[in-house]
């Protein structure tokens, strides 16, 4: 074939890929039985689906080159179809939650196969554990800028679950009642010499020092974290009892009484699960506790998920991988003496959460642009703000507190079922 035709028969294939697409994508949509979905075409064209009697959630196709999108790139195709600005929808959420809705009718051995198909055939590279790749990957993400997540985050900078156990509460008090909930299961007082395994920007750390005494060593591999939180704790007069390292969790040597982590799970992948745990098994004393909160996908969808294509951990959290409660069991005992003594189901909280940060970064859109990023970055959040608040309201995904301890252990005679 001449340089001079090939573009032609590119700019030839495209409609076709996109036609096909389209038709494979509205064939599946015909199954929608909860909710309804109008899909709104280039030119006036509309597709309704689902029920009749309800008013439906509007998607605004503004390019119809997305279907090809779809074709090619599978589960990322929504995602960065939606950065690119080729669709829209003035209910992101509601469109989630209708998709998590139906998603067993309309995924499961639908029609849609033929592009599951092609996606999977795309080569994947393994992603091998080392030091250097975890700092670079966290730094991917939490080293975007203090002043970015400062737009969307309480005044403390807690970028995790809240817990909202009482009508009425702000958000910075549901991110210090979440605090308070994890030194609880600690049942942390001021003998007790704490671990905390991913600093965040300190908050943890300044609410155990203060509230219950004890002293902590934080530590974590974010510059951006490690040199704010520092700052914190100074400001909070709480130096003398914190200390904010700049390190990996598996250099740590020491032993503590107990240790906590909030989240940090998530950023090591499949196969530090192990090492993850050997590392607290290590640093935590004879009778000591641990408290571990994770975001947790079900058992049922992990292999899949983790074998898959997946738009947040390549836009969002490189190198992250959410665990299963069942994996994280196996991999607690393979490589440690650990054994979970509780779970504490939070994930509904989670949802409100992301309610509160999303609501926050739409009114702040323009502060953010004046950061530097741009129209796709600001999609981008904008996406995965909505998705995770929809997957924790539908519980399509979860997000537990664990306790864990040892057999044999003194102070589980004080803990709670």
């Amino acid at each position: 074939m001449s340089a001079q035709a090939r573009p032609v028969r590119r700019a030839l294939q495209l409609p076709a890929s996109a036609a096909i697409a389209r038709r494979v994508l509205f064939a599946a949509l015909e199954r929608i039985t909860v909710g309804a979905l109008e899909v709104r075409l280039p030119g006036g064209v509309r597709r309704r689906f689902g029920q009749a009697d309800c008013a439906p959630i509007v998607l605004d196709v503004l390019d119809e080159r997305w279907f090809g999108r779809l074709a090619l790139g599978g589960k990322l195709g929504p995602g960065e179809g939606f950065m690119a600005g080729e669709w829209r929808t003035s209910d992101l959420v509601g469109l989630f939650e209708l998709i998590a809705r139906n998603a067993e009718q309309v995924f499961d051995g639908s029609a849609l196969k033929p592009l599951a198909r092609v996606a999977r055939a795309l080569p994947q590279l393994p992603r091998l554990p080392s030091l250097r790749r975890s700092a670079r990957d966290v730094q991917a993400h939490y080293d975007l800028g203090n002043e970015f997540f400062e737009l969307f985050l309480d005044d403390s900078l807690t970028y995790s679950a809240a817990v909202f156990d009482r009508p009425g509460m702000s958000l910075a008090e549901a991110q210090q009642a979440k605090f308070a909930r994890l030194c609880d299961h600690l049942r942390l007082g001021p003998e007790h010499h704490l671990l905390e395994i991913g600093s965040g920007w300190g908050a943890m750390a300044i609410h155990a020092a203060r509230e219950r005494g004890c002293r902590v060593t934080t530590v974590t591999i974010s510059r951006e974290q490690h040199e704010l939180a520092t700052r914190r704790v100074h400001e909070a007069g709480l130096a003398e009892r914190v200390e904010v390292r700049y390190s990996d969790y598996r250099q740590i040597e020491e032993q503590y009484d107990r240790v906590v982590s909030i989240e940090m799970i998530e950023a090591i992948g499949h196969r530090e699960f192990p090492t993850y745990f050997a590392a607290i098994d290590r640093a935590l004393s004879r009778d000591g506790l641990a408290a571990i909160q994770a975001i947790l996908i079900p058992d049922q969808r992990y292999e899949s998920y983790r074998r898959s294509r997946d738009w947040i951990r390549k836009h969002i959290f490189p190198g992250g991988l959410l665990p299963s409660l069942t994996v994280l069991a196996q991999a607690m005992t393979r490589s440690s003496r650990l054994t979970i003594h509780a779970v504490d189901e939070i994930g509904p909280h989670y949802a409100e959460t992301l309610r509160h940060w999303r609501m926050r970064f739409l009114a702040n859109r323009e502060q953010v642009r004046a950061l530097g990023f741009d129209e796709a970055f600001l999609r981008k959040w904008e996406y995965y703000l909505a998705f995770c608040e929809a997957a924790f309201r539908t519980h399509t995904l979860r997000d537990v507190q664990l306790v864990l301890t040892r057999p044999l252990n003194g102070p589980l005679a004080t803990l709670p079922a």
